[in-house]
């Protein structure tokens, strides 16, 4: 008999769905307050966690919900690195 794992969930900054960690894409920023899209999860810092939709993304854009969620300005260019990112994975 194995032992069901325990699966991390997330709340999406966008749409409030609560999604595994795997799921997510993460916008860290740390001390230095250059906030930067974290693929790998593991950055240190402050961050929030986005869906990896391109609906969720144009969302948090409109809604400016990652900017509420780091408590500082998000650049238009994390956006754009977020849609290549989903777009990419898409691809593969």
């Amino acid at each position: 008999m194995s032992k069901m794992k325990k699966v991390p969930l997330r709340k999406c900054a966008a749409t409030g769905e609560m999604l595994p960690k795997k799921e997510m894409i993460r916008i860290v920023l740390p001390k230095d307050g250059e906030i930067s899209v974290d693929l790998s999860g593991k950055k240190s810092g402050r961050g929030t966690y986005v869906s990896k939709s391109e609906e969720a993304v144009e969302t948090a854009r409109k809604n400016r919900s990652i900017q509420s969620q780091l408590g500082t300005a998000v650049p238009d260019h994390i956006y754009d690195e977020l849609l290549h990112a989903i777009r990419r994975e898409a691809l593969k």
